[in-house]
C-alpha cells in the first residue's frame, strides 16, 4: 500500500509525551537503533470490526514494503489481556509496540512495562496516559504519542453535514431533538461529539435541544440506550443522530426505524462509513443520510512507517499525526472506496 500524500505529510502538535513519577525516561526517549529486522507487535481492540481489518491491512502492507517483522494481536474489548500482551510483546523481545487500548485505564500500567523494558511505545486511533486512567484529564506532556484522525476534525465534519441535512429538511427546532451518543470515557469520543454539536450550531440556523446518551459504543448498546431515549421523548417529531462511530449511529438510526420513526424523519450522520454504507447498499430509503469515511489501512500504514522511523532512524515521535476523511453518502461511498462490515 502507498500512503496517500495527505497522509505522508501528517499534521503534527504538541509535544512529545513524557514520563512521571520516579522513571524519569520520556514515553519518546531517544532508543538505540536497531540494526538488522526490526520486529513491532501492534495490538488492536475490536480486531474483528471493518475499520480495525483495515487499519491491520495497511499495518501489515506497510510492513512488507519496509521488510518489517509485524505481529498483529486482537484484544477485543478485554483490558486484562491488553496488559498480558504488551507483556507477551516483552517478553519476545519486540523493538516496538504500537496499540490500541480497549480500555484508557490500562495506559499507566502499558507505559510502565514498555518503559521498563525499554521499547517505545505508540498509540493508534485512541488516546493513553503515562500518569493516569483519563486521557481526558492528562496533562498533554504525559499523552503518550497517537497516529490517527483528529476527534475536533472529524466531529466538526458531522455536525457541519448534520447542519446542511437539517436546512434542507425544514424542521423546525421545538419538534427536534438532537441525539449524540458515545462512551463517555474514551477521550477520542469527547472530542468528536464536542465538535459536532458546536458545528451544527454554528451552522443549523436554529437551537436545537441535544440529548446526550452513553453507551458502550456498540451498534446493540447503542440501540438500547437510544430506544429508552426514543420512549422518555414520545412526543419528538424529528431526530438527528450523530455519535463517535459509526455503531451509535446505526444503533440509533435502527431504534428509531423500531419505533415506527420514517426515515424521512430522521438525519443520521454517522462516522467510519463501514455500517452505514450497509443501509444504502439496499437501495431502500434510511435515516443515515452520510457518513465521514475514515479508512483504516492510511493509519496503521502510517503507524507502522511511524515506529519503523523511530527504530531505524532515531526519528523522534509526532505528539500526533493525522490521516484524511471524506464525507460519503449514499451516491459517493463506493467511488469514494468505503467497504461495508
Amino acid at each position: 500500500m502507498v500512503i496517500s500524500a495527505a497522509v505522508a505529510t501528517a499534521v503534527l502538535a504538541g509535544v512529545a509525551a513524557c514520563s512521571s513519577g520516579q522513571d524519569p525516561v520520556k514515553a519518546d526517549a531517544p532508543v538505540s537503533r536497531v540494526s538488522g529486522k526490526i520486529s513491532i507487535t501492534y495490538l488492536q481492540k475490536q480486531g474483528d470490526q471493518e475499520y480495525f481489518i483495515g487499519e491491520a491491512a495497511g499495518a501489515k502492507a506497510r510492513a512488507a514494503q519496509l521488510g518489517v517483522d509485524l505481529r498483529v494481536v486482537n484484544l477485543g474489548n478485554d483490558a486484562n489481556k491488553t496488559v498480558s500482551e504488551v507483556q507477551s510483546a516483552v517478553a519476545q523481545k519486540a523493538d516496538g509496540v504500537i496499540i490500541v487500548v480497549p480500555d484508557p485505564a490500562v495506559g499507566p500500567q502499558v507505559v510502565q512495562t514498555t518503559r521498563e523494558a525499554k521499547i517505545p511505545l505508540l498509540t493508534s486511533d485512541d488516546q493513553i496516559c503515562a500518569n493516569g486512567p483519563d486521557p481526558a484529564s492528562c496533562d498533554k506532556a504525559n499523552l503518550v504519542p497517537r497516529i490517527g484522525f483528529s476527534g475536533a476534525q472529524m466531529g466538526g465534519e458531522v455536525g457541519k453535514r448534520a447542519a446542511e441535512e437539517y436546512r434542507k429538511a425544514g424542521w423546525k427546532a421545538a419538534d427536534t431533538r438532537i441525539v449524540s451518543a458515545w462512551k463517555p470515557d474514551v477521550t477520542v469520543c469527547g472530542d468528536r461529539v464536542n465538535a459536532a454539536k458546536k458545528a451544527f450550531d454554528a451552522g443549523a440556523g436554529a437551537q436545537v435541544k441535544s440529548i446526550d446518551v452513553p453507551t458502550d459504543n456498540t451498534p446493540t448498546g447503542a440501540q438500547d440506550k437510544i430506544a429508552a431515549t426514543i420512549t422518555a421523548n414520545a412526543g419528538v417529531k424529528h431526530w438527528v443522530v450523530w455519535g463517535c462511530n459509526d455503531e451509535n449511529v446505526q444503533g440509533g438510526v435502527t431504534a428509531l426505524q423500531n419505533a415506527g420513526i420514517s426515515p424521512s424523519n430522521v438525519i443520521g450522520v454517522g462516522l467510519g462509513a463501514y455500517l452505514a454504507c450497509k443501509d444504502w447498499s439496499g437501495g431502500k430509503p434510511s435515516g443515515m443520510k452520510a457518513a465521514l469515511f475514515i479508512n483504516g489501512k492510511d493509519v496503521g500504514a502510517l503507524a507502522v512507517q511511524t515506529m519503523y522511523d523511530k527504530l531505524k532512524n532515531g526519528k523522534a515521535f509526532p505528539a500526533e499525526a493525522f490521516a484524511p476523511t471524506t464525507m460519503v453518502d449514499a451516491t459517493t461511498w463506493k467511488s469514494a472506496g468505503a467497504t461495508c462490515s
